[in-house]
């Protein structure tokens, strides 16, 4: 599971983070209130582990936040003997179990594994009723973060319309899947769906693939040819790429947008059509107006309801999960997973192009593995300089057991030096027992400064 942790005890973070990767979960840490609730909303984690007492409004806030996001979603608090009444109270407000300090990671751990079995056939269940609901309406899309959330909203408001939609954002983002969702999701899904790419076609075929043409109409018109949109009748048709209609078809198309007619090639016939028009442009349609390559009519005739497709780099809490779905699709029915550095550079990396470059990317790692069962690091890098920045970092960050582990070591041999070897003075500046003072001092191989002479009346030893 994709776990937040919301800890400011750095020990217990450190420590129960550790832990829970090496179950093979992924884990987001939270030092205070706010970036808990932060990560809630950017991260969409499948569950949350947090302490009730946390710098600002704590876990009871992280709580209320989580369940108004999405109520399913399992919070399990950490207590202390002092708050466990607050803990109880919290379960009644939706928490699904408590935890009292002190523990062991390993009775987290079990309590979470459970959950994970419960979450798989919640979220098998919850999958299955909104198949048979929805007759799949948003198939192809995957994802729970707030941009996903809109995005599913407003297709859900808008589907059921006849009104056009302009969908909007960069390329790789899966507009064409959300022009499918729309089709699937309104009257016209029984009809047919019918998609053709501007970008695709010089403006002399493109004419001819919108609108058809009779026999004889040009030299190679050796018969009648019906147009995409006569095969669009009574569906959907989806203009893919219109930032690249040549200004000369934008006429043409304000026409069939406005009275819903329009005439073949080499026909003075007019004929109507029923359809539903879809549009998607990578490309702001404003911009290109002021330019002067794009009609401010039709502009007004396409712009009735947009739709704005989040870049994956706004999504990033959405990448393990579009990763399972595309392993299941691509992974040729190995139960492949992934190593927690290799998911660490797939958030971390920019996805320049978006979704689509995740799922070649995925397709081509889970081939790179052979028989292997995980996919590492190395199955992911292409042959490709934008993907440094995502795995160096992994090298340059040391690990933070072993930083705290270096900084002790300094603090003592500081403490040391200040109290002239002294090891009571010592303990006591470090806010420590004489014994833990000798235990850590022996496990860093520190060897005390020799002491000063005491002043009389100290009675204390070195």
């Amino acid at each position: 599971m994709r776990i937040l942790l919301a800890e400011d005890e750095v020990t217990i973070a450190v420590t129960l983070t550790d832990s829970l990767e090496e179950a093979g979960h992924v884990v987001v840490h939270a030092r205070d209130t706010a970036e808990a609730l932060q990560a809630l909303e950017q991260d969409a984690p499948d569950c949350v582990v947090t302490d009730i007492r946390m710098p600002g409004e704590g876990g009871m806030a992280v709580l209320r936040r989580s369940r108004e996001l999405d109520a399913s979603r399992p919070v399990l608090l950490i207590t202390g003997f002092a708050t466990v009444d607050q803990a109880v109270e919290a379960m009644r407000q939706g928490a699904y179990d408590y935890i009292q300090k002190p523990f062991r990671n390993e009775a987290i751990l079990r309590k979470l594994d459970a959950l994970a079995r419960l979450r798989h056939l919640e979220v098998e269940n919850e999958s299955l009723r909104a198949q048979l609901d929805s007759h799949q309406r948003f198939e192809g899309f995957v994802g729970r973060s707030e941009p996903m959330r809109a995005v599913f909203e407003r297709i859900a408001t808008v589907a059921p319309t006849d009104a056009t939609v302009l969908i909007e954002g960069e390329s790789g983002t899966g507009k064409e899947r959300a022009a499918r969702a729309i089709h699937a999701a309104s009257r016209r899904a029984e009809g047919p769906f019918i998609a053709i790419s501007c970008a695709a076609l010089p403006e002399t075929l493109l004419e001819a693939e919108l609108f058809g043409y009779e026999k004889g109409a040009f030299t190679d018109a050796r018969k009648e040819h019906r147009g995409r949109f006569e095969l669009a009748e009574g569906g959907t048709f989806f203009l893919d790429d219109i930032d690249d209609m040549p200004l000369a078809v934008q006429v043409k198309l304000l026409r069939v947008l406005q009275e819903r007619t329009f005439e073949r090639l080499g026909s003075e016939t007019t004929r109507s059509v029923d359809i539903r028009v879809v549009a998607a442009t990578k490309k702001p349609l404003r911009d290109l107006v002021r330019e002067g390559t794009f009609r401010e009519d039709l502009f007004y005739r396409i712009h009735v309801v947009p739709l704005q497709l989040p870049p994956l780099r706004e999504r990033h809490g959405d990448v393990p999960l579009l990763v399972q779905h595309m392993i299941e699709k691509h992974g040729g029915g190995r139960p492949l997973k992934v190593s927690g550095p290799a998911m660490a550079a797939l958030e971390r990396y920019p996805w320049p192009g978006n979704v689509r470059e995740l799922e070649n990317a995925v397709q081509r790692a889970a081939a790179l593995a052979g028989d292997g069962l995980q996919l590492a690091v190395e199955h992911l890098l292409p042959l490709d300089p934008r993907w440094r920045g995502a795995t160096e970092v992994q090298e340059e960050i040391r690990p933070l057991r072993e930083v705290l582990r270096e900084r002790e070591r300094e603090l003592i041999e500081e403490a040391l030096a200040a109290t002239g070897g002294h090891r009571s003075q010592t303990a006591e500046l470090l806010g420590i027992s004489r014994k833990v003072l000798w235990e850590k001092m022996r496990d860093h191989g520190v060897e005390a400064p020799e002491a000063a002479p005491r002043t009389a009346g100290r009675g204390d030893s070195a």
